[in-house]
């Protein structure tokens, strides 16, 4: 569980340093990925560091309850872009969906683990 858990925060981490960053720097690839920067745009870069700063504390915290709450947000979201974006071709899409079979991973060794010291 701890390693999941660690791997699933540094995969945040490291996606989303990318992906802020070409955000911020109206990159061609996040152009062409994420449109041109609009005011939507920017709150999704909003959200997308709120996630990668909380995943950085929690990386240091290791408290399984908050690391599963952010991670079960973020697997419902990333599971609802196919029907929000309407398509399973999108980049963003495709990279959700496999984000979220890993964080799914670590919520039910976490769910698992928590479970059993309660029994």
């Amino acid at each position: 569980m701890d390693l999941m858990i660690t791997l699933s925060l540094l995969l945040n981490i490291a996606v989303l340093v990318s992906v802020c960053g070409g955000l911020l720097a109206n990159a061609k690839w996040a152009v062409d990925v994420y449109g041109d920067a609009t005011p939507a745009r920017g709150i999704l870069l909003a959200v997308y560091i709120a996630i990668g700063s909380v995943s950085l504390l929690l990386l240091v915290l290791h408290d399984p309850k908050p690391i599963a709450a952010l991670l079960l947000v973020q697997v419902i979201y990333k599971v609802l872009t196919p029907l929000t974006v309407g398509k399973l071709t999108n980049r963003v899409v495709i990279s959700n969906l496999c984000i979220a079979a890993f964080h799914a991973v670590t919520l039910f060794l976490i769910w698992n683990g928590t479970l059993a010291k309660l029994e």
